[in-house]
């Protein structure tokens, strides 16, 4: 039967290569992917899935679902498919919802025998305002018994954690006056910004190493010679579980509150992004994806563990509800790292291209697993329980 997978996926790789392609050559920004949702969702239609678009009412999300009318366990797969401003598909989102869609398509030829659904979820947004966020909020994928996708990268990397974020915006309103004639009559929002800077770089001696604190100041005045009314500053603030990022959260904004406090400025905070969990594997899940792996011909030994390096992942909130795993899969063999002009022509190569096969029948073969192994489908839910009540 997994040979039988592994030939479905093979006979339609052509189709995913266009769409692939095709995705990668028409990038569109998150909540925008009009032209990818409908080149992905057509496929899947073709292939016998039930398609519903507008997901929680996200005009580019997509609930698939292949019903064998047995009973059994559901397996579902995220497909990502949103571009970067200026850079295009420079994190490979035309691979993996590509590789997704594949790898549900391959499974669904065999649930006629094992029973359960096949589902893949149309996620939009991922770099910004997830759409897997609002999906896992909203219960969407409570039903699943295994939630997966694999992410492009320099090199096959199991899966591990990333980091939680949130996502904050602070915005001083001061008074404008001439800054030469009449500085006095003025208030200095930027000075609210730059203090909220100078406090939260005095705050990082007084973090844990696993925390990272960015910012970049969006709006500081128009003219030197005018006192700026309105300045603005976004921050990330990340670490490696939520609980620690509301603390540092929290001591962020003090920073900020402080900072209006000193400079007679008025504050308004808010959320400029979602906020992501921080991503928990399930080692038991991810054991047999890298199992199915290296039986699709990669060595044990080019596989390396995660190196906590990825930044934060809307696939976070996913493991919060169910066993999930994001493992990485090698589509080039330089060191070229995610959101750069290299990673984008990597991410339509024909090395790019094979990597997305391999990925999609390693997902395939890992769901079959799950569909025909009720002990380890037991021990894949007892340690996610067990993680959870920690």
């Amino acid at each position: 039967m997994k040979q039988l997978i592994n030939e479905a996926i093979n006979k339609l790789q052509d189709t995913f290569y266009d769409v692939s392609k095709y995705i990668g050559q028409n990038p569109e920004l998150g909540h925008e992917e009009f032209k990818a949702c409908k080149a992905l969702t057509d496929v899947l239609k073709e292939q016998g899935f039930t398609v519903e678009i507008g997901t929680c009412d996200l005009l580019t999300a997509f609930t698939a679902v292949y019903d064998s009318q047995k009973p059994g366990p559901s397996i579902g797969f995220m497909a990502e498919y949103d571009a970067l401003p200026d850079l295009g598909h420079a994190c490979g989102h035309n691979l993996i919802g590509t590789m997704s869609i594949a790898a549900g398509i391959g499974l669904s030829k065999a649930v006629a025998e094992t029973g359960g659904k096949v589902y893949v979820y149309g996620t939009p947004a991922e770099e910004t305002r997830g759409g897997k966020v609002t999906m896992a909020e909203q219960g969407i994928f409570n039903h699943l018994d295994v939630a997966m996708m694999v992410h492009p990268y320099y090199c096959h990397q199991k899966s591990g954690r990333s980091l939680a974020m949130d996502a904050i915006q602070f915005e001083f309103f001061g008074k404008s006056a001439h800054a030469a004639a009449a500085p006095h009559e003025g208030i200095n929002a930027l000075d609210g910004v730059l203090q909220t800077f100078n406090s939260i770089n005095a705050l990082r001696q007084h973090v844990k190493p696993d925390v990272r604190i960015h910012g970049v100041i969006t709006e500081g005045g128009k003219a030197a010679n005018v006192v700026p009314d309105y300045a603005v500053a976004q921050f990330y603030v990340r670490a490696s579980t939520r609980a620690y990022v509301d603390e540092v959260t929290e001591k962020v904004k003090a920073c900020a509150n402080g900072a209006a406090l000193a400079t007679g400025t008025k504050l308004k905070i808010s959320n400029y992004e979602f906020s992501y969990d921080d991503m928990q594997t399930n080692q038991t899940l991810s054991d047999v994806y890298t199992n199915n792996l290296i039986s699709l011909g990669v060595s044990e030994q080019s596989i390396t563990e995660d190196q906590g390096d990825h930044g934060s992942l809307d696939m976070g909130n996913v493991s919060q509800v169910v066993p999930a795993i994001h493992p990485y899969i090698q589509i080039c063999d330089d060191y070229f790292v995610c959101h750069t002009h290299e990673f984008r022509e990597a991410a339509l190569s024909e090395q790019g291209r094979e990597a997305m096969i391999l990925g999609a029948q390693t997902m395939a073969l890992t769901g079959y697993d799950v569909l025909t192994n009720q002990t380890l489908l037991q021990k894949i839910k007892e340690e996610f329980n067990a993680t959870k009540s920690k």
